[in-house]
C-alpha cells in the first residue's frame, strides 16, 4: 500500500473503538461472494482502466429543506480529476479541482495512488460541514461512519447505465447514526444514509455518492451528491 493512499485510508477507517466485525454472510449457491465495503472503497485500484491524460468530470449538488437554515440555498457545482501517469504502470498522479467561484477550495495533488482519493475528500468535507451544522465534533461523525463502514455496510450487486449500456457494478450502504447513543442531539440527522455506488466500467470506478436525510415529515432534510458525468446510472 502506498504512503499517500495508507494516509487516505486511515483517515476514513483507521482503528476505532468498535464492536465486532460482523461474519460475513455465506453467498447463495452459484453467487460470488460480495466483496467487503473496505475493499471496494479504498482498496481496489479504482484506475486499472483509466488512460493517463483522462479528465473524469463529476456533477456536485447540495440540498437541505431546512427553511433558513445552516446550509444555505441550494448548491450545484462541479469537479475535476485530472488523471496523469504515475511512477509505475499501477498508480496515477491525480489534480482535483472541487469546485468554482466562491466555493473553489484549493486545488489537491496525490501522486503514486491506485485508489481513488475523492471519495476521502468529499467525506472530510462533508463532516466538517455537518459538525458546524450541528454545533458538533467532526470527529464523532468520522469515527461513525469508520465503524459502519467496518461493522455494519450492506454490500449488493448494483447495475448502473453508463452512456445507455447497462454495467455491473456495486452499492455500499451505511446508516452510521441509526442507533446513535446521543441521536437525540443530532435533530432529525440520525436518519442519514450514505450510499456509494462503484463500477470499474466507470472511470476512476466512483459512480456516485449519496448522503441523505429525511425529516419526520417523509420530506428532505438533506441530501448531498457526487456523481460521475456523463451518467444516467
Amino acid at each position: 500500500m502506498r504512503p499517500l493512499r495508507l494516509a487516505l485510508l486511515a483517515a476514513l477507517v483507521a482503528a476505532a473503538p468498535a464492536a465486532q466485525a460482523q461474519p460475513p454472510q455465506p453467498a447463495a449457491a452459484g453467487e460470488a461472494a460480495a466483496p467487503s465495503a473496505i475493499d471496494l472503497l479504498f482498496e481496489d485500484n479504482h484506475f486499472e482502466t483509466t488512460a493517463p491524460g483522462s479528465t473524469i468530470r463529476y456533477r456536485y449538488r447540495r440540498f437541505s429543506g431546512i427553511a433558513d437554515g445552516p446550509f444555505g440555498p441550494p448548491v450545484e457545482d462541479t469537479v475535476r480529476e485530472i488523471v496523469a501517469a504515475g511512477p509505475s504502470p499501477e498508480t496515477r498522479n491525480l489534480t482535483v479541482e472541487a469546485y468554482t467561484g466562491e466555493r473553489r477550495l484549493p486545488t489537491a495533488r496525490y501522486e503514486n495512488m491506485s485508489g481513488n482519493p475523492l471519495l476521502a475528500q468529499f467525506l472530510e468535507y462533508h463532516t466538517l460541514d455537518l459538525g458546524k451544522a450541528l454545533k458538533g465534533n467532526p470527529r464523532y461523525l468520522k469515527n461513525a461512519i469508520r465503524k459502519a463502514l467496518r461493522d455494519a455496510a450492506s454490500v449488493t450487486p448494483a447495475e448502473v447505465e453508463v452512456q445507455g449500456v447497462k454495467q455491473k457494478g456495486w452499492r455500499v450502504e451505511i446508516r452510521p447514526f441509526l442507533d446513535d447513543p446521543v441521536k437525540d442531539k443530532l435533530r432529525g440527522f440520525d436518519t442519514l444514509t450514505y450510499t456509494f455506488v462503484v463500477s470499474p466500467a466507470v472511470p476512476g470506478e466512483i459512480v456516485s455518492i449519496d448522503v441523505q436525510a429525511t425529516a419526520p415529515d417523509g420530506g428532505t432534510l438533506y441530501r448531498e451528491t457526487l456523481t460521475y458525468e456523463p451518467s444516467v446510472g
